[in-house]
This record gives C-alpha cells, structure tokens and sequence, in this order.
C-alpha cells in the first residue's frame, strides 16, 4: 500500500480526547489527503471523516463501581477493537489518552506489529509509574503534553516528544469580553461566577448539586451576582435542567462557547479535569471540587501518589488555587472560598496575574502540525527501512 493511503485507527475515550482527535485527524489529512481513519471517537472526530465502531458517550465511567456497571459495553468495545487490530488492516494505531483501554490496545498493536502513536500520555507521575515498562515496550512514539513529562519518559527509554499541548492553539474567547457579556444577557456591574460541574453524566450527579447548594451561599451573602454553565457538548442540556428545577438562581445555560463563558467569568467552581487548565490559561480564579464514591476514594488513595489533584496547579507546580475533594467539597466551603476571592480584589487580581504566566510552559501555537509532521515522518522513515530490508 503506498504511504499516502494508509489505513489508521484512531481510538478516543472521552470529550476532550475527541476535540484532540478530530484536530490531529484534520492536520493529518493536510499533509496526507489520502489517509482513512477508523474507530472509536465522537461527533468531533465523526466530523472529520472518522469512521466509527464506537461513539464515546458511554466511555465516561470513573471509578470500579462506575465501571462494574458498563462493564458489558466496554468488553465490547474491547472485543471490537482488538478484532479490528488483529485483522491486520491497520498500518498504525493513534491512541489518545485514555489509559485504561489504550495501553492494552497497545499491547495487542505491539504483538500483532501495528506501530503506536500515543497523544496525551498516561499520567504515571501521579500513579501506577510501573506502566511506564509497558510503555517502552508497546509504544512506538509518545507525544506528551505537559513540558516535565518528556525527559521522565526518555529517562526510562521512551521515545517522547514535547511538542506543546494542544490548548495552546484552542483556548481563546471567540468574542470579545464585551461582545460575550451582550449575548449571555449579563450585566458587567454584578460578579459573574462560572459553574463547571464536568463532562461526564455522573459527573453532572455527583457535583451540580452541591455547586447548586454553594450558589445560594455565595447570592446570599453577595446579593446582586450571576451564575453560567457552560454545557459540554457531551451532555445533553435538558438533562441539566431538570436538575436546576425552577432555576430560583436564574443560571444561564451556554452551549458550545466555553471560553466565551470563561473569559466573562469573575470566578469560577470547577470539577477537576482539563477545564482547570483552560480556565488557568484565561485567567479566570477558581475552586476545584471533586468527589467519587466512597470506595472509588479509597482506592485512589491508595493509588495515587500526588499533592496535587488540579491539573492547572500540577502544571504550575504549585497549589495556585485552592481544591476541595470528597469530604472537603461541601457547599459551605465552596462558598467561603469563593467569597473569600470574590470579596478581595488584590487577591483575586494575584490569582489571575499568576494563572496567566502558565500558558507560556505549554508552548507555541502549531501543535497538532508538529505532530501529525512527527507521525508522517515516523511512517515514512518506517516505509523506508521496509524497502531496504526486502
């Protein structure tokens, strides 16, 4: 097959590995049109010519109960992948993040002599740092996205590259701040606080209510603010309202304009996940709350080998907004550290000043080119030995 029309299985596991996805897929086919792309991903991906066995909707478990009760579906998209990738109809494999799946799709592309293209490392600084073995063995190249990651990983004898992260390129307002105000019907005198309760349906469950409850707190005692919610695309709005009831706090529900929601937003309440980070890269002060259930905590204590859960304050390395997780994400004190920003603007201003330095570590814009550049490379010098060998 020529090196222009090579088959590719591309594999996402949630939101943000779809947005990942459909934007390497899109710089890909600029430099090779005649590339096909098959496998598992959203509507993002879908978009971009991604044909797929698989829509990400049902990927979004967190925990061992949450994944004891889709264990059906994901042996299945398991079965269906691994059958696909010993069909031998794939000349490589993208797999971006999603650990969980992706390292033993890996370890089935490695036997069966699929090379691996890995976007979005696994992160085995925070835990289970034996995988990074398995790495060496089963991935050809890693892309990392976090600048200290790369030389932990060449270290142990991995080929990574840090080429920038992707939210170099991606986050920015689409509008002006004035602009964003006028469409989302906020008035510029009153504190504009963000609700981000995640991307996932039990996520949604988990947190809305208790960044509900810490609403009222906060219009209590501030009087005259706003609140918005910007819906991830990967849940549906009307699900969302149902739990807001009557609305008594008249939250504004925004589709598809999170940056624009970000960039409007005085503070805002987060759950932990890529959002902390975008919201750090637009300046915007926040708390981070998350909670799982009680069994799924005590594993990740076990597990998990960080000070640090926020991925804004990971990449800073420092604890530059505060975080509140399982028993500690109660909505009084959400709220007293919401006001304790929203009531003192030489801290809130610090905040900001600190969050904005962090984009500069992520790296120059051009991401996604210099990866799909990186994989062509790697494909073609591959197309070469094999003429050489024969």
């Amino acid at each position: 097959m020529n090196n222009k029309s090579l088959r590719l299985l591309i594999v996402a596991g949630e939101a943000s590995g779809d947005l990942h996805g459909s934007h390497l897929v899109e710089a890909l086919k600029e430099l090779r049109p005649g590339f096909r792309f098959f496998g598992m991903g959203g509507k993002k991906m879908r978009s971009e010519g991604v044909d797929t066995f698989f829509d990400i909707e049902r990927m979004g478990a967190v925990g061992a109960i949450e994944l004891l009760e889709e264990l059906p579906h994901y042996l299945k998209v398991y079965r269906t992948l691994t059958r696909e990738i010993s069909s031998g109809a794939y000349d490589a494999a993208i797999l971006i993040d999603y650990p969980t799946l992706n390292l033993r799709l890996a370890r089935l592309c490695e036997r069966t002599g699929v090379p691996v293209f890995y976007f979005i490392s696994p992160q085995i600084w925070a835990w289970r740092k034996g995988r990074i073995h398995q790495i060496r063995k089963t991935v050809n190249r890693m892309f990392v996205v976090l600048p200290f990651e790369e030389s932990m990983y060449r270290k142990a004898g991995v080929d990574a590259e840090f080429l920038g992260h992707p939210f170099a390129d991606k986050v920015h307002p689409s509008m002006e701040k004035a602009d964003a105000l006028k469409e989302f019907d906020l008035k510029s005198d009153q504190k504009i606080i963000g609700l981000l309760p995640g991307s996932r349906k039990n996520e949604i469950n988990s947190l809305l209510k208790i960044m509900l409850e810490a609403a009222e707190k906060i219009k209590h005692e501030l009087g005259d603010c706003q609140f918005i919610l910007p819906v991830a695309d990967t849940i549906d709005p009307e699900n969302i309202r149902q739990l807001l009831k009557d609305n008594p706090l008249n939250i504004r529900l925004i589709a598809d304009k999170t940056y624009d929601v970000m960039n409007c937003c005085d503070f805002m309440i987060v759950a932990s996940g890529s959002a902390t980070l975008e919201a750090g890269i637009l300046g915007c002060p926040m708390v981070i709350i998350y909670k799982l259930k009680a069994f799924t905590y005590f594993l990740a204590r076990i597990l998990i080998d960080t000070e640090m859960i926020g991925l804004v304050n990971i990449v800073a390395e420092e604890r530059v907004v505060p975080e509140l997780i399982q028993g500690d994400a109660t909505p009084d004190n959400i709220a007293r550290e919401a006001l304790l920003h929203l009531n003192n603007p030489e801290r809130l201003q610090a905040v900001r000043t600190r969050l904005l330095k962090i984009r500069a570590s992520l790296g120059e814009p051009g991401v996604m080119n210099r990866v799909a550049q990186s994989i062509c490379r790697y494909l073609d010098e591959r197309a070469e030995n094999e003429k050489v060998s024969q």
